[in-house]
């Protein structure tokens, strides 16, 4: 059988079973199975448990539950609406300043959390029953959440840049100090997006009143709560880039950290860590088991000579490295719409890495390139994952088609942080040549 033809019916299968709505763990994992016995014989099935035992001991995956976890105490905790309460008393003075406080508190959280469910959660039933009781803009009230809580997979401590550091063989330290700068930069283009539209239009976003302002000391005293969350936060992720802990050690004491922090402010009750535990079972088991579905098929076409076949399609067009990335980016942006991030890096990096690396790219700026396209897929239609966390807890005025098109034009913001961290580089690799380069 050609590879060409395996190819098609490969991933053929793959799309079917998707669309049927089998989840993308077993979907690749049925695929992966069945092909395996039809392409290497049906004793070759023996070889599948090895490589994803192979997998699971991975001593890096324990980093994944571990961030998760510490993201849900702090969520417990309080610390969400202690952090929205300050940036928004902080910010609420000036035009749109309750949906641009919005953007801060959720870029905060994104340093705390490496996940986008608790930032979008929280900020859904804090902020945005704010926002529409003054009045705002419903379409940039949703869009604000929305897009502000994607910063959560990408600023460190990133759940996905762990896994494709894995699956990519990169320095998850690297790629974390990679990610900061453009984290950032999607921040600021968001603010700026929301002043200007608030100030063309000063009812989209108005400023809170003078009489719900605090003075500057109250204001001040608002800081301290989120303080010991913080410290916790820099010293988790300095020991990271520092080279003094790994992922995993470093994820260890942050979940560790955020359970003293949380009972010595008085905040958290055992119903809590097991409700925290509970949430963070569900969310590394889907995860994971996506992980060793895809690993299977992924494994199963590499063996066959896909990955090959794809270089050779690519490399072998003739066509100029950049126009090759592009092509790279815009499927990961087609594949966003209708697989969840980790099947997406399992189903390509394994692939598209050795050809980045062929091209001469650097890998931690590709690595990072991928983490700021990907943040498109939680926005994008029809089964982007921020759009349905905001639904399932937007008031009933707010429908699901005003949620989808509050979207698009943070979508487009998205996008033009992608092509700026495409034309410069540094935006990416400075922090990475700062601490680990020289």
């Amino acid at each position: 059988m050609s590879i060409e033809l395996i190819t098609v019916l490969m991933f053929g299968s793959l799309m079917i079973l998707l669309g049927l709505g089998l989840p993308v763990a077993f979907s690749c994992g049925t695929v992966g199975v069945i092909f395996t016995a039809i392409l290497q014989g049906p004793s070759a099935i023996n070889i599948i448990p090895t490589r994803v035992f192979g997998l699971m001991v991975n001593y890096l995956l324990a980093a994944i539950p571990l961030f998760i976890f510490m993201a849900n105490i702090l969520e417990r905790s309080g610390l969400i609406a202690d952090i929205y309460e300050m940036v928004y008393q902080w910010m609420g003075h000036l035009k749109g300043g309750v949906a641009t406080a919005t953007v801060a508190a959720c870029t905060m959280l994104a340093a705390m959390v490496g996940v986008i469910g608790a930032s979008e959660v929280t900020m859904g039933l804090i902020a945005l029953p704010e926002m529409l009781k003054r009045k705002y803009d419903k379409f940039l009230a949703c869009g604000a959440i929305l897009a502000g809580g994607t910063l959560g997979i990408l600023i460190p401590p990133s759940v996905m840049l762990i896994v494709y550091g894995m699956v990519d063989n990169s320095s998850i330290g690297q790629l974390y100090g990679g990610a900061f700068l453009p984290g950032f930069l999607l921040a600021t283009l968001f603010i700026i997006y929301i002043t200007i539209r608030c100030y063309i239009n000063p009812k989209m976003g108005p400023p809170i009143p003078k009489e719900e302002r605090l003075p500057l000391s109250r204001r001040v005293r608002l800081l301290f709560p989120i303080l010991p969350a913080g410290i916790l936060i820099f010293l988790v992720l300095g020991t990271i880039f520092i080279g003094i802990a790994a992922p995993t050690e470093a994820a260890g004491v942050g979940a560790a950290g955020a359970i003293i922090i949380s009972i010595i402010q008085g905040r958290l009750k055992l119903k809590g860590i097991i409700e925290a535990a509970e949430n963070t079972l569900k969310s590394a088991a889907m995860v994971l088991w996506t992980m060793f579905g895809a690993n299977i098929f992924v494994a199963l076409y590499v063996m066959v000579g896909g990955g090959q076949f794809v270089t050779n399609l690519l490399i072998g067009s003739g066509l100029n490295r950049w126009v090759i990335l592009w092509i790279m980016q815009f499927i990961l942006i087609l594949l966003g719409c209708f697989i969840d991030w980790v099947g997406i890096i399992m189903l390509t990096i394994p692939i598209f890495g050795p050809i980045i690396r062929q091209l001469g790219f650097d890998p931690i700026w590709f690595g990072v390139l991928f983490a700021v396209n990907l943040q498109m897929s939680f926005l994008s239609p029809p089964f982007g994952y921020a759009l349905f966390y905001l639904k399932g807890v937007a008031p009933p005025e707010v429908s699901t088609t005003d949620i989808w098109k509050s979207a698009i034009p943070f979508l487009g913001l998205q996008f033009t942080g992608l092509v700026l961290c495409m034309i410069f580089p540094d935006i990416i690799l400075i922090v990475p040549k700062l601490f680990y380069r020289g």
